[in-house]
C-alpha cells in the first residue's frame, strides 16, 4: 500500500473553459494526511501555444499575461512528465479549492489533448481526489463552531477564500495567485482540522465512491451540501435518491424542502421543460432534482447528523421532510416518467453541442480509447519529434488523427516540417480568423475595446490590455491561409 499525501494544488487559466482555454500555471504544495508540508513547493508557467487567445477579463484577474507564459513557461508535454514523474506519485490525493468542479476539468483536457489518460492520475495505483469547498461549506452548515464565516456586501453567506483567510486571521498574500491560493486552501484545512477534526475526518473517508452509493443505496433520505443549492440555507438540504443515473455514476436526487405536489402528473415533456437550467429571475416550475455523482467526491452525511441547532439554522424540519417523502413514494410512474424526462432534456443539450463548433481538443467526453489506442498514445508520449507522423496511419480513434499534428505543433514548432507548418498554419488562421466579425480574434479584439472604454481602470490593467492586445498582433494568422 503506498503512503498516502495531501498534494494540494490551484490553477490560473485563460478562461473559464477547459475545452478552449489553457493551464497559464499550475502550483502546488504536498502534505502529510496531518497537513505538514513536505518537500519544496510547485509553481509552474505552462506556456501558451500560439493558436489560444486568452479571455481578456481572465487575465485582468490574475495579473498573468501570455508573453509571461511565453518568457517563463514550459510546453504542455514537458509539464506532464514533470506531473506523472514527481506529482501524480502513487497514493496522491489530489485536492483544492472547488477542484473538482474547475481545475480537474483543466487537467483531464490537458492529459487527453497529450495523448495521456484523462482520469488514471485521479484513481490508479492508490491516487484518489477531494475538494476543500464542499468541506468548507458542510462545516459552516452543520457544525460552525469556532470559525469566524463571511458576508457578501449584501449580507448573503459565501465561502470564497479570501474572505475566509482574512476573517480566521489566516496567512493569504496574493489571492488569485496559484501558489498564495494553495498555501491559504492548507490554512483553511487546518482550522477545520483543528476546530471540527471529527467532521473533517468522516468527509476524507467519505469521498470514496463506494460509501457514497452504500449512503444513497439505502433508499433514505440524507443531508447533501452542493454548490447549486441556495445560500440562504448555507448550500444545504435534505434529499431523497430516487433513481439510478442511466448513464452517469450517480442517482437523482429530490429536495425534501420543496412539496413535489405539482409535478405528480406532468407527462416526461413537461418534466424535463420544468428541470431545464433557469436564470434566478426566469418564471417557470423548477423541478428540484438533481444528479448526485459518487465520483465527485460530494459532502453527503446521514440525517442523523443534524442536531437541534443545525436543524433550526438550516430551516429543516422533520414533519416537513417526512410529508413530502410519503407524497413522492405515493407518486405513480413518477420515476419513470422522470427518466424518460431527462433522456429529452439530454437528447435536446446535445442537439444544441452539435450545432455549435466541434473539435478535436473539446471531444474528451465522446468516447473511451480502445486498447490499441491507448497503447500507441503511450508511445507518443515518448517519441522523438521526428517520429510522430508515423503514428498516424496506425491510429483508429478520429479524434487521436486529429490531435497528432495538433500535439506536435504546439510542443515541438521547431521539428515542423514545410507542410506540417503550412497545415499549422492553415489550421490556425481557420481557428482564429474563420468567421470574420464572429470570429475569435473579432471577439478577443472588440472585448479588448470594451474594457479599454470603462472610466475607471488602474494603470496595471491598462498595462494587461496594452500587452494583450500586442499580443494578439504578434500571433495574427495571414488571413489569406483560410481555407474557402
Amino acid at each position: 500500500m503506498n503512503k498516502q499525501t495531501f498534494f494540494f494544488y490551484d490553477l490560473e487559466t485563460s478562461g473559464i473553459s477547459p475545452r478552449d482555454a489553457r493551464i497559464m500555471q499550475f502550483a502546488g504544495v504536498r502534505t502529510t494526511l496531518e497537513l505538514e508540508p513536505i518537500g519544496e513547493s510547485v509553481n509552474i508557467m505552462i506556456r501558451l501555444s500560439d493558436d489560444i487567445l486568452p479571455e481578456p477579463d481572465a487575465i485582468l484577474l490574475t495579473g498573468i499575461t501570455p508573453q509571461m507564459t511565453i518568457a517563463d513557461g514550459i510546453r504542455e508535454a514537458e509539464f506532464l512528465k514533470i506531473f506523472a514523474d514527481e506529482i501524480a506519485t502513487p497514493g496522491t490525493i489530489m485536492l483544492g479549492f472547488n477542484t473538482v468542479r474547475f481545475d480537474d476539468e483543466f487537467m483531464r483536457f490537458l492529459h487527453y489533448r497529450n495523448f495521456h489518460d484523462p482520469y488514471e492520475w485521479q484513481w490508479q495505483d492508490g491516487r484518489s481526489k477531494w475538494d476543500m469547498l464542499d468541506v468548507v461549506r458542510m462545516t459552516r452548515a452543520l457544525r460552525p463552531e469556532g470559525i469566524t464565516w463571511p458576508f457578501d456586501s449584501e449580507g448573503k453567506p459565501t465561502n470564497r477564500l479570501e474572505l475566509l483567510t482574512k476573517l480566521n486571521g489566516l496567512s493569504h498574500e496574493h489571492a488569485h495567485d496559484a501558489l498564495s491560493d494553495v498555501y491559504a486552501t492548507i490554512e483553511v484545512a487546518k482550522l477545520i482540522r483543528k476546530q471540527q477534526p471529527r467532521l473533517f475526518d468522516y468527509l476524507l473517508e467519505q469521498r470514496d465512491k463506494k460509501k457514497v452509493q452504500a449512503l444513497t443505496d439505502k433508499g433514505e433520505p440524507f443531508v447533501y451540501t452542493s454548490g447549486q443549492y441556495p445560500g440562504e440555507f448555507e448550500k444545504t438540504t435534505v434529499v431523497l435518491p430516487l433513481a439510478a443515473h442511466p448513464k452517469k455514476q450517480g442517482v437523482l436526487v429530490y429536495d425534501l424542502r420543496q412539496d413535489p405536489t405539482p409535478f405528480k402528473d406532468l407527462t416526461p415533456e413537461q418534466l424535463a421543460e420544468a428541470w431545464r437550467w433557469k436564470k434566478p429571475d426566469e418564471l417557470g416550475l423548477r423541478l428540484p432534482i438533481k444528479t448526485l455523482q459518487f465520483n465527485r467526491c460530494p459532502a453527503v452525511a446521514p440525517l442523523g447528523v443534524v442536531d437541534a441547532a443545525a436543524r433550526d439554522r438550516l430551516k429543516i424540519d422533520l414533519a416537513t421532510i417526512t410529508k413530502h417523502r410519503e407524497i413522492l413514494q405515493n407518486m405513480k410512474d413518477f420515476n419513470s416518467r422522470l427518466l424518460q424526462g431527462l433522456e429529452i432534456m439530454t437528447n435536446q443539450q446535445q442537439t444544441t453541442w452539435l450545432a455549435g463548433e466541434q473539435d478535436a481538443d473539446g471531444q474528451l467526453y465522446d468516447g473511451f480509447l480502445n486498447e490499441p489506442d491507448r497503447t500507441i498514445s503511450r508511445a507518443v508520449r515518448v517519441a522523438q519529434p521526428a517520429e510522430l507522423a508515423d503514428f498516424h496511419g496506425n491510429l483508429q480513434d478520429s479524434r487521436l488523427k486529429a490531435l497528432l499534428p495538433l500535439y506536435k505543433a504546439r510542443n515541438f514548432p521547431a521539428h515542423l516540417t514545410d507542410d506540417e507548418r503550412t497545415a499549422w498554419e492553415e489550421f490556425r488562421a481557420q481557428k482564429l480568423l474563420g468567421g470574420g466579425q464572429r470570429s475569435r480574434m473579432a471577439k478577443f479584439m472588440a472585448r479588448l475595446q470594451a474594457i479599454a472604454e470603462r472610466q475607471q481602470l488602474t494603470g496595471e490593467q491598462r498595462y494587461l490590455l496594452e500587452e494583450l492586445q500586442l499580443y494578439a498582433e504578434s500571433i495574427m494568422p495571414d488571413a489569406a491561409d483560410i481555407s474557402a
